[in-house]
């Protein structure tokens, strides 16, 4: 019985963590896509190639598009 009422809250805490998680990467997301949408390219086809990146590939596009652009700007 107390091993049982010890798992209740860790699977508890566990979908907490991984809700906040998937929240947060999702908004991560969203915030990478508006941002590449505002932003001015030397070439129109980069926002355009920036944008299908960070749609198909999702949080890693993203995390790319963060890391080779946003960073340098």
């Amino acid at each position: 019985m107390a091993a049982e009422a010890m798992i209740i809250p860790f699977i508890i805490l566990l979908v907490a963590l991984i809700a906040a998680v998937v929240i947060l990467g999702t908004a991560f997301w969203i915030w990478m896509i508006i941002d590449c949408a505002k932003r001015d390219f030397k070439k129109e086809n980069d926002k355009v190639v920036w944008i299908l990146v960070i749609v198909l590939l999702q949080i890693i596009g993203a995390i790319i598009y963060y890391f080779a652009v946003k960073i340098k700007k």
